[in-house]
């Protein structure tokens, strides 16, 4: 098949739009209909779903599409892909089984496993300690690949990359080699921007005036060519917008060095271009690729134990004294925070002098606690709140009523051989086929050792083309860029990127690693910063180590992903020349 194969996505994680499915296999002509549903907080929730539930550990809201979509599917020929086997990917494969003879439909389904290691820890990096409740290798698209060239209608797998429900079924349909580097890099670029839904299609975009159509965003399309090369679009009559901008967002996000590494090619995102080619069309060309390296990562959740927040409001004067008093009557009632594994407290200021409004003159007082111990962290601390109601601080109140405590995660990234791990396949007949790895790479491409202060890498140098030096204004960073920031473990990125040549020359002298430690605040005056340069999309990105602790099941941040840290960036004064500005 020599042209473009059409695969849409209906599902960015667990527990995205439900009507999504039926809405990209009715809106217009796509051969592969795939759907992303894991992360490494989504393992967590599906592994306490199998420990009640042997027979579960996968997502369910997938089965609910796969019922309303499968007939129209089998009839159009459109193959469906998924990695919501999660971490039971022969039990999803044959609730399908179930479903489809329930309508009376001949499905072919396989699945692809291999990931899961819970049965097998010792040839991973570091030493697992423990036993965790998920540890899954990422698996690359070549078991898909497989599974969808003996004829499968349906194939779900487990742990595989987000970016491999574009790379298997690009790979099929266009007969590529395991070697065929620069094609599998492209396929892996489309991938990573239609993975998260709607983030490539309007959805948590940074400007906002730019989407005319303000309409929840119709999910995203990879036309893949034959040699990697795609077009990002969307249906027609759809929501939102695909802009040069909407597709740079996406592809910055949640990555670190521009050397992508995955399980079958490392992606070097600072080779490709992007470019519009008609509206809500942007065509991603160029990328280079080469081999992967010889491990594969891991993703390692245990359980961390139990934890639980009261928020405390404090309203009108003394805010700080008030908190202060606050968390000293607290801890006395508790009998001390020593008491608790842990204790973090972060005093959110709100507040405004002489505020048009009750609720405009409040701040809070977050505390969480978090403990092995269920009992100590359950009721007994929030209802230890409730007892500075009468003999606390004036004004006194709570943003919720006492609550019982909640078990958090702890997430690890780790390492394992691939000699350790073998991909199969299971086809829709029962056979099993084990999938070879491809040519690989020894040495880490392009990777520079990190520094304790942080570590900048600038790329190729833009020149500024209005004076450096002169009248400079003072606005915040956002009026020339834009940004996209999100979780990868511990770790928060940050993708920024301008909308021309002057404005980027202009943020790549700026935005240093010490200049970034300023603006990010006092949280990340401690923590490694990495920057790197992607000229080619006029952007940076930045990756700021531990910012999340533990990873988003057991972060305290109130936003434990950093999804809103790009936004405060651009928030952020910054002297900027004047010529830059505008009117």
């Amino acid at each position: 098949m020599t042209r473009p194969v059409i695969i849409g996505n209906c599902s960015g994680f667990y527990g995205d739009r439900i009507k999504a499915a039926r809405e990209m296999v009715d809106g217009g002509p796509i051969d592969v209909l795939c759907g992303d549903y894991l992360a490494e907080l989504t393992m967590l929730i599906l592994a306490k779903a199998q420990a009640k539930d042997p027979a579960t550990g996968y997502a369910k809201t997938f089965l609910t599409q796969v019922e309303d979509v499968l007939g129209t599917c089998l009839e159009r020929g459109i193959k469906i892909v998924s990695n919501a086997g999660g971490l039971n990917a022969a039990g999803l494969a044959a609730a399908i089984r179930e479903v489809a003879a329930t309508l009376g439909l001949d499905a072919k389904v396989a699945h692809v496993e291999g990931d899961d290691l819970r049965g097998s820890l010792d040839a991973i990096t570091p030493a697992v300690s423990g036993k965790p409740v998920s540890a899954n290798a990422y698996l690359g698209g070549w078991g898909i690949a497989e599974a969808l060239g003996a004829g499968a209608d349906v194939v779900v797998t487990g742990r595989v990359t987000d970016a491999s429900l574009v790379v298997g079924p690009a790979a099929w349909w266009h007969g590529w080699a395991t070697d065929d580097w620069n094609a599998l890099a492209g396929a892996v670029a489309a991938g990573h921007v239609i993975e998260c839904g709607p983030q490539a299609t309007g959805g948590n975009y940074a400007f906002l005036d730019e989407i005319t159509n303000r309409r929840y965003p119709g999910f995203p399309i990879a036309e893949v060519a034959a040699d990697g090369s795609s077009v990002i679009t969307k249906h027609p009559g759809t929501g939102g917008l695909v802009s040069v901008g909407t597709v740079t967002a996406q592809l910055l996000y949640e990555i670190a060095e521009p050397a992508y590494l995955g399980p079958d090619v490392t992606t070097h995102f600072d080779t490709l271009a992007v470019t519009q080619e008609a509206q809500h069309r942007v065509a991603i060309t160029g990328t280079h690729g080469s081999p992967p390296p010889e491990t594969l990562k891991v993703a390692l959740n245990d359980v961390g134990g139990f934890r639980n927040t009261m928020t405390l409001v404090l309203t009108g004067l003394d805010i700080e004294a008030k908190a202060a008093h606050a968390e000293s009557l607290l801890f006395e009632v508790l009998g001390g925070r020593d008491r608790f594994a842990e204790v973090d407290t972060r005093l959110l200021r709100f507040d405004r002098p002489d505020a048009a409004s009750n609720a405009e003159a409040t701040a809070h007082l977050r505390v969480t606690v978090k403990d092995p111990d269920p009992r100590k962290v359950g009721r007994a601390f929030s209802n230890a709140t409730m007892e500075l109601a009468l003999g606390g601080y004036a004004g006194f109140h709570t943003t919720t009523p006492p609550s019982a405590e909640s078990a958090f995660g702890v997430y690890r990234p780790a390492a394992v051989p691939r000699t350790a791990v073998t991909q199969t396949v299971v086809l829709p007949d029962g056979e099993r086929r084990a999938i070879a790895d491809p040519p690989l790479c020894s040495a880490h491409p392009d990777a520079s050792p990190p520094t304790t202060a942080g570590s900048s890498h600038p790329g190729a140098q833009v020149r500024l083309g209005v004076p450096s030096e002169g009248p400079t204004q003072r606005v915040p960073l956002g009026r020339l860029c834009g940004a996209r920031s999100g979780d990868k473990g511990g770790n928060a990125n940050v993708g920024l990127w301008t909308r021309d040549d002057d404005s980027y020359a202009w943020l790549q002298e700026h935005l240093t690693v010490d200049r970034l430690r300023e603006l990010l605040g006092p949280e990340a005056a401690v923590l490694r910063i990495e920057r790197f340069a992607l000229p080619n999309l006029r952007a940076l990105n930045v990756v700021v180590h531990g910012l999340l602790g533990d990873g988003v099941a057991s972060s305290t941040r109130p936003d434990p992903q950093a999804k809103g840290l790009g936004e405060y960036l651009r928030s952020r004064l910054v002297d900027v020349p004047a010529a830059l500005v505008g009117p």
